[in-house]
C-alpha cells in the first residue's frame, strides 16, 4: 500500500481515433517516437519506486475499433483518472471532448450531491478528469485559450497539458498529473468557481488549527508554526521563513496574522493560496498527517487503530498519554481553578464530533463543588472510558490530535495490562487502575457506597433526586503506599444465589454488601462468596451498609465475623454513608487489596480500621527496609 492509503492508481486514456492516446503510452514507456502504431497499447504497469508518488500505476489504452461500449463502461468504473486526449491541430477532436466524452464520463460516474459524505464505499463520485493537448509539436504556439473556457465549465477537468508524443515533450508531466489528480484531488478542497475552500475543507482545518494552538490563544506562536512544520514534513522553518510566511499573509488578510501569531483566518488563506498556485498536495499532506481520507473523513484506521486486549488482560493510560491528557486540561483550564467548567469542557471536546460525557458526570467523578471535574476527576473518567471501552478512547484521542515523536497513531497513549492474581508474590502491582465489583441484592446500600468513593453522603444522593438516573460505575483516584492508583467500583445487582454472570464476577476485588439492619441479609451474600469467590484468587472484602443504625445478629450458620475468619478473607467493614459518618478507609482498603491481591490479612481479629493500617504500614516499612538492605549490599559488593 503507497504513503496515501492507496493501493495503486488507474488511468485510462480516452480520445478521438488519430489524436495519439497509443502513441503516448508507448513514448513513455520506450522514451522514444514508436516507428509503428499498433491500434491500442497493452495494459502496463508502472512500479511505485519509479513514480513521483511512490504508487503502483496502470496506464490502460481504449480502442474503440477494438473494444465496446459494454468495455468503455467498465473501464471507466475500474479508472481512478481520465486522460481526455485531442489534437492540438484538429479543432473537431476538441469540440468532441465537449460534445461527447464529457457528457459521457458524467453519464457513467455522476457526481452525488453527497460525494465523500459516507465511508461505506456505495457513493459515486465524479472521476477527475485530466485535458491533455497532444500533437503540440505541430504548433508554434499553444491554445490554451480554447481550453480554459471547458475547464472552468467542468469541475471536475483538474487541469490541463499540452504535449508532443513524437518529441516527448510534458509526457512524464502528463501522468505525474493523472497521479496527482487521485491522490490530490482538488474537487474536496476547492470550489473553483468561488475561489474558496470547500466547507468541508474548512472544518477539517479548524479541527487541525485548534489541535495546534497548544496554549488555546486563538493563534499559531512560532513554536507551535514549527510543531505543527515538523509534525507534517518533517522540517522545521527558520526565522526568515517564519517571518516570509506572515509577510505574505499580511499583504492579503487584515486578520491573518495577530499579536501572538498566525490566526485561523491567517492558516485558512494558506491553504486556499496553495491550492490556487497548484499545491494541492501540501495541504493533502496535512489532512492526511491528521488523519483525513480522500473525502475528508477522519479514516477508520486513524480513528480505530489495531489495537489486541488478549483475554485477562486490560487497558490504561500509558506515561506519554497521561502527559497529553494532563497538556489539554491545563490549556482548556482559562481561569487556573483547578476545573473544567461547562464551556471549558466544551472547548476541549470541540476537534471530537460529539461530546462524549454526559451531565451525570458529577456522580461518576470527583468534581468541586459547582459540579466541574477537578484534574483529578478528568483522570479518573479517562481511566473509567478506557478500562470499559478503548475503542471508544482512541476514537477520542485522534480526534483530539495525540500524537508522540515516532508514532502515526494512538496507541503509544495506551498500555495493555494484566490481572495479578495470587501466587505467594507481594511484589507491587505495576497496574495502575482496577476494577472492583460492588455486589449484593437491590436495597442493601450499594449505590451509596459506590457514591461514598466520590464523598457523597445518602443525604446528598436523596437531595439530588437522581436515584433512577445514577451511573452504575465511579471511580477515583487514591494513593496507595504514597503510589496514585484509579480505583472504579461497579454497582452489581445480584437477584438470587444464581444470578452472576462470568463478567460481573472477573474484577480486580469483590465487594460484597450485605445490610447490617437486616437479618436475612448476610446469607445472601455469604452464599454468592462460597459460589463465585470461595475458589477463586479474587480478593473479597464484606461490608456491611447502614452501619450507624446497629447491626442486628444474621439468621445464618455463622456469624459474619466467623465467617470472614474461617473464609480467611478480612473480617467485615462496617460502612455508613450518613453525614459525619463517610469515612474513606474502606476505599483505600480496596485499593490496597486490588494492589496487592497475593496478600490477604486473614489472621487479623476484629473489626478495627486501625488494625488494618498498621498492617498496611507494616508492609511498606519491610518494603521500604528491603529496599535499603539492596542498596548496602549493592554497595558492598562495588566496594
Amino acid at each position: 500500500m503507497g504513503p496515501f492509503g492507496r493501493q495503486d492508481v488507474r488511468i485510462l486514456l480516452l480520445g478521438e481515433r488519430g489524436v495519439g492516446k497509443t502513441s503516448l503510452i508507448l513514448s513513455l514507456v520506450s522514451e522514444e517516437f514508436p516507428d509503428v502504431v499498433p491500434p491500442r497499447a497493452e495494459e502496463i504497469t508502472i512500479p511505485a519506486d519509479v513514480t513521483p508518488e511512490q504508487v503502483p500505476t496502470h496506464i490502460v489504452d481504449f480502442s474503440e475499433s477494438e473494444q465496446t461500449e459494454q468495455d468503455l463502461a467498465r473501464e471507466v468504473q475500474r479508472a481512478d483518472v481520465v486522460c481526455l486526449v485531442y489534437a492540438v491541430d484538429d479543432t473537431h477532436s476538441l469540440q468532441q471532448i465537449t460534445e461527447r466524452w464529457l457528457p459521457l464520463l458524467q453519464s457513467l460516474r455522476p457526481a452525488s450531491k453527497e460525494d465523500g459524505e459516507s465511508q461505506s464505499g456505495e457513493i459515486v463520485s465524479a472521476i477527475p478528469i485530466i485535458l491533455v493537448g497532444n500533437k503540440s509539436d505541430l504548433l508554434e504556439q499553444g491554445n490554451m485559450e480554447s481550453v480554459l473556457p471547458i475547464m472552468n465549465h467542468y469541475a471536475e477537468i483538474e487541469t490541463c497539458v499540452e504535449c508532443s508524443a513524437r518529441t516527448l515533450r510534458n509526457i512524464s508531466e502528463m501522468f505525474y498529473y493523472a497521479q496527482k489528480a487521485v491522490l490530490h484531488p482538488t474537487a474536496p478542497l476547492y470550489i473553483a468557481e468561488d475561489r474558496e475552500l470547500t466547507e468541508k475543507c474548512k472544518r477539517a482545518l479548524r479541527r487541525i488549527f485548534a489541535i495546534c494552538d497548544r496554549d488555546g490563544d486563538g493563534s499559531l506562536s512560532d513554536a507551535e508554526l514549527n510543531a505543527f512544520q515538523q509534525r507534517c514534513f518533517g522540517t522545521s522553518l527558520q526565522n526568515r521563513a517564519l517571518e516570509d510566511v506572515r509577510n505574505v499573509v499580511r499583504r492579503h488578510t487584515n486578520d491573518g496574522v495577530g499579536s501572538n501569531g498566525l490566526t485561523l483566518s491567517g492558516f485558512l488563506f494558506l491553504h486556499r493560496l496553495f491550492i490556487q498556485r497548484g499545491r494541492h498536495e501540501t495541504t493533502w499532506t496535512v489532512l492526511r498527517k491528521f488523519g483525513y481520507d480522500d473525502y475528508l473523513n477522519l479514516s477508520r484506521d486513524y480513528l480505530h487503530p489495531p489495537l489486541r486486549v488478549p483475554p485477562g488482560c486490560n487497558t490504561e493510560f500509558s506515561a506519554s498519554g497521561w502527559a497529553f491528557l494532563v497538556q489539554l486540561f491545563e490549556q482548556h483550564d482559562k481561569d487556573k481553578d483547578g476545573a473544567l467548567n461547562t464551556q471549558e469542557l466544551a472547548s476541549l471536546f470541540s476537534p471530537c464530533s460529539i461530546m462524549p460525557w454526559g451531565q451525570n458526570l458529577k456522580y461518576s467523578v470527583p468534581t468541586n463543588t459547582q459540579g466541574w471535574p477537578t484534574l483529578k476527576g478528568y483522570m479518573a473518567q479517562w481511566s473509567l472510558m478506557t478500562y470499559l471501552d478503548v475503542r471508544r478512547t482512541c476514537e477520542l484521542l485522534a480526534y483530539l490530535g495525540y500524537h508522540t515523536a515516532g508514532t502515526d497513531n494512538q496507541l503509544s497513549a495506551i498500555t495493555v495490562t494484566k490481572a495479578q492474581r495470587s501466587g505467594g508474590s507481594k511484589k507491587r502491582n505495576t497496574r495502575t487502575v482496577f476494577m472492583g465489583h460492588v455486589i449484593g441484592p437491590p436495597g442493601v446500600g450499594k449505590t451509596t457506597f459506590c457514591q461514598g468513593l466520590l464523598g457523597r453522603t445518602i443525604d446528598e444522593i436523596d437531595t439530588s433526586n437522581l436515584w433512577c438516573e445514577l451511573p452504575r460505575y465511579v471511580a477515583r483516584q487514591l494513593s496507595v503506599y504514597g503510589q496514585s492508583k484509579i480505583l472504579l467500583l461497579h454497582d452489581v445487582d445480584a437477584l438470587g444465589a444464581d444470578s452472576l454472570s462470568p463478567q460481573q464476577v472477573s474484577c480486580d476485588v469483590a465487594c460484597l454488601v450485605y445490610d447490617a439492619t437486616d437479618e436475612h441479609s448476610f446469607e445472601h451474600v455469604a452464599r454468592l462468596y462460597l459460589k463465585y469467590f470461595a475458589e477463586t484468587s479474587i480478593p473479597v472484602l464484606i461490608v456491611a451498609s447502614k452501619w450507624e443504625s446497629g447491626p442486628v445478629r444474621q439468621q445464618y450458620l455463622q456469624q459474619p465475623e466467623t465467617f470472614c475468619r474461617k473464609h480467611r478473607i478480612p473480617p467485615p467493614h462496617g460502612f455508613s454513608a450518613k453525614a459525619g459518618r463517610l469515612q474513606s478507609d474502606v476505599y483505600i482498603k480496596l485499593a490496597t487489596m486490588s494492589s496487592f491481591p497475593s496478600w490477604r490479612p486473614s489472621m487479623l481479629s476484629g473489626n478495627s480500621s486501625a488494625i488494618w493500617i498498621r498492617a498496611v504500614v507494616g508492609l511498606a516499612a519491610a518494603t521500604a527496609l528491603g529496599l535499603i538492605v539492596a542498596r548496602t549490599i549493592r554497595r558492598l559488593n562495588i566496594g
